[in-house]
C-alpha cells in the first residue's frame, strides 16, 4: 500500500483551484464510500472487446474504472482534483494488486493536463456544479488521443433525481452538441458512436431510477 499512497502523495501539490479542491474532498469525505465499486458500464461495453493499451481516466474518482482496466493489462494514468478521492482509489488498486499498473496523478484539469498520448481516454460523468469549461477540457482530451485511438465521453443527459445541486435553468447538452463542440476534424476522427441511452441506476441512499447517458465514442484515424 505504501507505493501507491507515495505516488499519489508525489503529486500532492499541483496547481489547483483551492474551492474547487475543497468541494470535492468535501464530497468524498462524507462517507467511506461514494460510488458503487464498479465500472462504469459504458467503459465496459467499449473497452471490453479492446487488446490492452494505455488509457487515460480523467475524473477517476474511487478508481473502480482504472482498476477495472489495469486488472486486463491496460496501464492507465487516473487523474482527479480531489486528493482523498485519489487516496481512496490508491488504496483500492493496492489491494486489488493493481498499483503497478496505475498512475494516480492530481490534476486540475482547468490548470494542467496530464502528459503523453493514450489508446483510449475515458471521460465518464466529467460534469460539474462549479465553473467548469467542460469542452475545453473535452477538447483537451482529443488531443491526447493516440492514432488509432479513441475518446469515450459519457455524460448525464439530464439530472440525477438525487442530485443535491439540481436547478432547473440547468440545461444539458445533448450528444450531438457535444460532439460538435469537440470540434474535430472530421478527416482525421471516425464517429463510431453518438447516442443517448436510458440506464437504471441506484442512488446514494438506495432509490432506484432509469437515468439518461449521453453516449460519444470517437476514433482518431
Amino acid at each position: 500500500m505504501q507505493e501507491s499512497a507515495d505516488r499519489v502523495d508525489d503529486v500532492r501539490q499541483p496547481d489547483v483551484d483551492v474551492e474547487a479542491a475543497r468541494f470535492w474532498d468535501e464530497l468524498y469525505g462524507e462517507r467511506d464510500q461514494i460510488w458503487s465499486g464498479r465500472p462504469n458500464p459504458h467503459l465496459v461495453d467499449v473497452a471490453g472487446p479492446l487488446p490492452a493499451g494505455t488509457a487515460l481516466d480523467l475524473g477517476c474518482g474511487e478508481g473502480a474504472d482504472a482498476i477495472w482496466l489495469a486488472g486486463r493489462g491496460w496501464r492507465v494514468t487516473a487523474v482527479d482534483i480531489s486528493a482523498t478521492a485519489l487516496d481512496r482509489a490508491a488504496a483500492r488498486a493496492d489491494a486489488d494488486g493493481v498499483a503497478a499498473r496505475i498512475d494516480f496523478q492530481r490534476h486540475d484539469l482547468l490548470r494542467t493536463f496530464p502528459e503523453g498520448v493514450f489508446d483510449l481516454v475515458s471521460a465518464q460523468f466529467l460534469q460539474s456544479p462549479l465553473d467548469f469549461p467542460r469542452e475545453d477540457v473535452l477538447r483537451a482530451a482529443a488531443r491526447a488521443v493516440a492514432p488509432g485511438g479513441r475518446l469515450l465521453v459519457v455524460e448525464h443527459g439530464e439530472m440525477p433525481p438525487w442530485s443535491r445541486h439540481a436547478h432547473p435553468h440547468v440545461r444539458f447538452p445533448t450528444p450531438e452538441e457535444t460532439l460538435a463542440g469537440l470540434d474535430l476534424d472530421t478527416g482525421r476522427w471516425h464517429t463510431e458512436r453518438v447516442d443517448g441511452v436510458p440506464r437504471p441506476a441506484t442512488g446514494p441512499d438506495g432509490q432506484p431510477a432509469t437515468l439518461l447517458d449521453n453516449v460519444v465514442l470517437v476514433r482518431r484515424r
